[in-house]
């Protein structure tokens, strides 16, 4: 994909407004500019309103009402927002800048660096479409519309199990778009409906393509830490409140019989919403195959990513692995969790790509500084961002104080009620504003609501980090959402039929899924 055709994962209105019908751009303005003027109205109300609490806890009430309000309208870009509100904690006196800043030199924020800076040679050197195509070359793949889609499904999970979910799906975006300018001709001249060969936004079979491969790599981001920037919030958060630490190999056995059903949820009941209008197509392995040769053999920068990739995964997955042999006691895992931080690990990687040549003579090496500068920044800073705000809500006792209003007003005591309803209101959130943006809202609530019931915390706060990656329904609730609507081959009707069932579908299965493997591995 060419640099200027990348999808941003913020952004402006003027950046979206050519993918929205006149209709949807209205509605976008009138978002954005009643949110502008709203957010500081609803700051002053709920601070005038927190009047009983005290003074730094009143005036992040009101601060974080003018954040949430501007998420979620997306008034200025989300990263803006984040980063004013770190400025007014400091001007107004709720936390000293010290105190504000500090999360901002955490080690998870070198996870981020160190994943983005892979994912980004990965794209360069086309690793992706090595990955795509292999899959789609498997013998019976290619023939069939509904083993297309579960291929790309796989192929989006598994990418987004270790580069962010946005990222893989900007990957697979114009490898799925060039597989529907392909078979989309096909799928309609052999389908008995009547159908327009030349028009494929009308077909179900490129909905369920491109809804496949934004939930997949929703779903699929879940599997480890480094899938989805909320999974590095939430998890950083559990350990400040709670000194639960949840090791990389511990969260992929949490994780991965959820994202299993959820896959599987997908596969059935997307395919069923968006049946393909026909099931077999010819010509379709021949057309993988010219694709893949085309790439060719395996570029020097290709193998030398492969090299970097696989060292950084091993090295994040070994000290879980030594856990759940040595029970995480003795001399030698302290010393591999001491010494193979992930941040660490994130950074040696990512720097592995600037040592490894691709032509020593003219000493190029696999990927340059102006490469890596590409990365998600906005990210990046939402992440530091949101992991300050998050703190806090706990050190001011606002946190607090919310959770115990909610268990009070609901009358929720039990573990099973309080963690779903933080599921319920971290999906409820993510389908308006950022994942990124929810959990740290989310997360810090739904620990506080716990410890006041005197239940184990790091559960519901689980539970929120996995729903705020689960917003299924609006081209606003994530990133690989807004990427794949950007196409303009995915109506909004059929994006929120489909999101509004996946939707309930996963807190069925946040909720028991997460409580019976945190039990099970013993995480709290």
């Amino acid at each position: 994909m060419s640099d200027h055709a990348r999808p941003a994962t913020y952004r402006t209105l003027d950046e979206v407004e050519e993918t929205l019908s006149p209709a949807e751009q209205r509605f976008e303005r009138l978002r954005r500019t009643s949110g502008l003027v709203a957010g500081p109205v609803v700051a002053v109300v709920v601070y005038l309103l927190c009047s009983g609490l005290d003074d730094p806890a009143q005036k992040l009430a009101g601060i974080l009402s003018l954040v949430i309000v501007w998420w979620m309208t997306e008034a200025i870009p989300i990263p803006v927002t984040a980063m004013l509100a770190m400025a007014l904690c400091v001007v107004l006196g709720v936390a000293p800048a010290e105190e504000v800043f500090a999360l901002f030199g955490n080690s998870t924020i070198f996870v981020f660096i160190g994943g983005f800076v892979l994912a980004e040679a990965m794209r360069k050197h086309g690793l992706d479409k090595r990955f795509a195509y292999g899959v789609l070359s498997i013998p019976g793949v290619a023939s069939s519309t509904v083993r297309v889609v579960v291929a790309f499904g796989i192929i989006s999970a598994s990418l987004s199990a270790f580069v962010s979910n946005t990222a893989s799906a900007a990957m697979l975006m114009p490898i799925a778009m060039g597989i529907i300018g392909f078979l989309a001709g096909r799928v309609a001249s052999q389908s008995d409906e009547d159908t327009d060969p030349d028009d494929v936004r009308r077909l179900r079979f490129s909905t369920a393509l491109l809804l496949m491969v934004a939930y997949g790599a929703s779903v699929g981001g879940l599997l480890t830490p480094v899938g989805s920037p909320p999974n590095l919030i939430g998890r950083e958060l559990i350990t400040q409140e709670t000194g639960e630490e949840i090791p990389f190999f511990t969260w992929m056995l949490l994780a991965f019989p959820v994202v299993l059903l959820m896959f599987i949820a997908l596969c059935v009941v997307l395919l069923r919403l968006n049946r393909p209008e026909t099931k077999r197509i010819e010509g379709a392995e021949e057309f993988i195959r010219e694709q893949r040769a085309e790439l060719g053999r395996m570029s020097p920068g290709g193998r030398n990513t492969l090299i970097a990739f696989g060292i950084t995964v091993t090295l994040w997955i070994f000290p879980g692995a030594v856990a759940l042999v040595t029970g995480g006691e003795g001399a030698f895992y302290e010393s591999v969790a001491l010494h193979l931080q992930e941040g660490a690990v994130a950074i040696l990687g990512a720097s592995l790509l600037f040592l490894l040549p691709i032509d020593w003579p003219r000493r190029q090496f696999t990927i340059t500084w102006n490469d890596a500068a590409r990365i998600d920044w906005g990210t990046i800073v939402l992440f530091g961002s949101g992991i300050a705000l998050g703190g806090l809500l706990g050190s001011t006792g606002l946190a607090e104080t919310m959770g115990t209003g909610l268990s009070d007003l609901l009358g929720v005591s039990s573990l099973l009620s309080i963690t779903l309803l933080s599921t319920v209101i971290a999906v409820v959130i993510s389908e308006t504003t950022s994942n990124t943006a929810s959990v740290g809202v989310v997360a810090p609530i739904a620990i506080q609501l716990a410890i006041a019931a005197d239940v184990n915390p790091a559960i519901p706060a689980l539970a929120a980090v996995f729903g705020a990656s689960y917003g299924f329904m609006l081209p606003v609730s994530t990133p690989p959402n807004a990427i794949v609507y950007g196409t303009g081959l995915v109506p909004i009707t059929r994006m929120i039929r489909s999101g509004i069932v996946f939707d309930v579908i996963g807190i069925v299965i946040i909720v028991a899924g997460v409580t019976t493997m945190a039990n099970v591995l013993g995480i709290g």
